[in-house]
């Protein structure tokens, strides 16, 4: 029997993760144009609308929590319930929905199973993307490793693996075959691959990035701690845990 999606614990991992402060009016510095946000965008959208970046970082936590209510025989839900369930409010739920369309009919709320399918082609994870890792130390093994890479219903596919040095046809890591970087831009352009992981030394992280780039890929996720520069077509996200820690140690001073 369908639940009520005020019947479910809340979800463990927030939408505050990320800024939940957005004007209803996108910034210049803080917006991606419509052609970088995936190829399931609304292609309605009005020319020249810029999405703000961290209201595309917010998508991702819509498409797990609404894939959870599902899974929980939860057919709709409101704008009310899905924000106590993400930790933002209703109206910044209204007002990111608001970008690509219409989608809740009033008094009903909205489709849980439709609403998450709909944003994950906004998205572009209701296609597949080949993905090319470049660091086989202790990081890069457990981004390999990673158990979200290998579920049935993952978009990515870490399809080629790069390391310094030589490295024969028998070296391979979980059966994938470790490639020198020598390789990496040759690779990755015949295969067509556009989304890097770099998890290499900072020292290396500039150099595994234009090499990439230079192959065709326009997504790169750095665990470097470096800032990369790159061109104005390619996308890049940082994760350092480091910096992570430091700003969140800010609020513990006066605590």
């Amino acid at each position: 029997m369908p639940q009520s999606a005020s019947s479910l614990p809340e979800s463990s991992q927030r939408a505050d993760t990320v800024a939940t402060d957005v004007s209803a009016e996108p910034r210049p510095l803080d917006t991606v144009a419509p052609d970088m946000v995936g190829p399931g965008i609304d292609p309605d959208l009005p020319e020249g609308v810029s999405i703000p970046d961290v209201v595309i970082r917010r998508l991702p936590v819509y498409v797990r929590t609404l894939r959870s209510l599902r899974a929980n025989d939860i057919l709709t839900v409101s704008s009310d319930e899905l924000a106590d369930h993400i930790g933002v409010t209703a109206a910044q739920i209204r007002r990111d929905l608001s970008y690509f369309g219409r989608f809740g009919k009033q008094g009903k709320g909205y489709d849980t199973g439709f609403l998450a399918d709909r944003i994950a082609e906004i998205l572009g994870v209701d296609s597949h993307w080949d993905v090319a890792l470049a660091g086989v130390g202790n990081l890069g093994q457990a981004v390999l490793r990673y158990r979200g890479f290998s579920r049935p219903n993952s978009s990515f596919d870490i399809v080629a693996v790069f390391d310094r040095g030589h490295h024969g046809p028998d070296d391979r890591i979980d059966g994938i075959p470790i490639l020198s970087t020598d390789r990496m831009t040759e690779v990755i352009r015949e295969r067509q691959i556009r989304v890097g992981i770099i998890a290499v030394p900072a020292a290396a992280a500039q150099d595994i990035a234009d090499r990439m780039i230079a192959g065709g890929v326009k997504a790169l996720l750095n665990y470097a701690p470096v800032v990369l520069k790159v061109p104005d077509d390619v996308t890049v996200r940082e994760i350092d845990p480091v910096s992570a820690l430091q700003s969140m140690t800010f609020y513990l001073r006066d605590r």
